[in-house]
């Protein structure tokens, strides 16, 4: 074998549409968030949401003084995803709706409400005011082979499912309905940076009068070829669209959805570790989302401040505390300085407790909804605190002093 072939590696990453059903899912969960947190910046949430077959059911804690309308507002969000239409096999008029919801547990709140540096240690700090929301570990990542700070096959996986989505909207292919699945596997030389496409899989759910032969065609031609990087296609590309040759029976009808099922969408696609916790329908002290927000905060102004190619971190909590328990960083051999400094940095300009996410991230404003398809990061299109490189000239000062 020679050394050229050693070296050639492949990645895949995968994008789901708003309309699959566990993205259909999401999108209710947080949807519901945004209504409970426009009156209530306070509320507490862990909102679930399932779907299946003519069926939404909606559970889990709020814990506000906001009234809403969860029946109208599961509803409104089928419509907006395109379940107004008999032909997609889920019709927002036509379900039943069920709604399950208690207040958040006491034994949780008191941890919330006041961490244990305030609780047992007679802190003062008002930033130790919210403890973590419960115990666990969360990742941050990012890396200079995109714009958007993201690893090339996560970041096409978002667009073609975007663009299925445009298309569908703009009626330029009338058959086209509203779940779809996109994956994207990319050739990666020695020093992993991204050399060309191999692969795309594009599955499209699709009314039943259109061949499959015309389908491939004017996916091919309207969504696939406008988003691929014509340098990083050759003529031994592989595609796959609509593989099964068929897929008219899609969405909640053809497969069952839940919040919080595709947390590596939501993320990097795969290329980084994951936590393991979701993030839609949770409001920010649960650190699942906040401290997940935080972290890919750090990591994008590490990588633009050209400290790192690429690097990844995590912390990890305890439940009722506010202070991580730890924060560790892995550069993968592609920093300017070393892990530790980075780490020193981390703790002297970035807050990761609950309270100071929360107050530097701005993360009591209802702006999910918009997260809950095509992913949480890179996505200069919302403007989400968390994407903006604002501490870029205070890393390049801290490791010029």
């Amino acid at each position: 074998m020679s050394q050229t072939q050693k070296e050639r590696r492949l990645f895949t990453s995968e994008s789901v549409s708003e309309g699959h059903p566990d993205k259909v899912s999401d999108q209710i969960s947080d949807a519901i968030l945004d209504a409970v947190l426009k009156e209530d910046p306070q509320a507490r949430t862990a909102i679930e949401t399932s779907v299946t077959t003519g069926y939404v059911n909606v559970f889990g804690e709020i814990s506000t003084t906001a009234y809403v309308n969860i029946n109208h507002i599961v509803r409104q969000t089928l419509k907006r995803i395109g379940y107004d239409d008999p032909e997609a096999g889920f019709l927002a008029d036509d379900i039943h709706v069920g709604i399950t919801l208690d207040e958040q547990s006491p034994d949780i709140a008191q941890g919330v409400d006041a961490a244990i540096e305030q609780r047992e240690e007679g802190g003062i700090d008002p930033l130790d005011q919210i403890g973590a929301g419960d115990q666990g570990l969360m990742f941050g990542f990012a890396t200079n082979e995109t714009d958007q700070f993201l690893p090339l096959s996560v970041v096409l996986s978002h667009q073609l499912v975007k663009k299925q989505a445009e298309i569908r909207r703009q009626g330029v292919l009338g058959y086209l309905l509203p779940d779809a699945k996109a994956q994207v596997t990319v050739e990666l030389d020695a020093d992993d940076k991204p050399t060309r496409i191999d692969a795309v899989v594009l599955s499209t759910q699709h009314r039943d009068a259109v061949s499959l032969e015309t389908l491939r065609a004017d996916v091919k031609k309207y969504i696939i070829d406008p988003i691929l990087p014509d340098d990083m296609v050759d003529e031994q590309t592989r595609y796959y669209i609509n593989p099964t040759g068929r897929f008219v029976i899609g969405g909640p009808k053809g497969d069952a959805g839940m919040t919080g099922r595709k947390i590596i969408v939501d993320t990097y696609g795969g290329y980084a570790r994951h936590g393991g916790g979701a993030f839609s329908g949770k409001d920010a002290t649960k650190v699942d989302r906040s401290a997940a927000y935080a972290t890919r905060h750090i990591a994008k102004n590490i990588v633009a401040a050209e400290l790192a190619d690429k690097v990844e971190i995590q912390v990890a909590y305890a439940i009722g505390v506010a202070k991580p328990v730890s924060v560790s960083v892995n550069s993968f051999g592609t920093a300017k300085v070393s892990d530790e400094q980075l780490v020193a940095a981390i703790r002297d300009l970035f807050e990761l407790r609950p309270a100071g996410i929360i107050e530097d991230l701005d993360l009591r404003k209802p702006r999910y909804e918009a997260t809950a398809a095509y992913g949480h990061f890179g996505r200069p299109e919302l403007d989400l605190p968390w994407e903006r490189l604002d501490k870029v000239d205070a890393l390049k000062t801290y490791f010029n002093k």
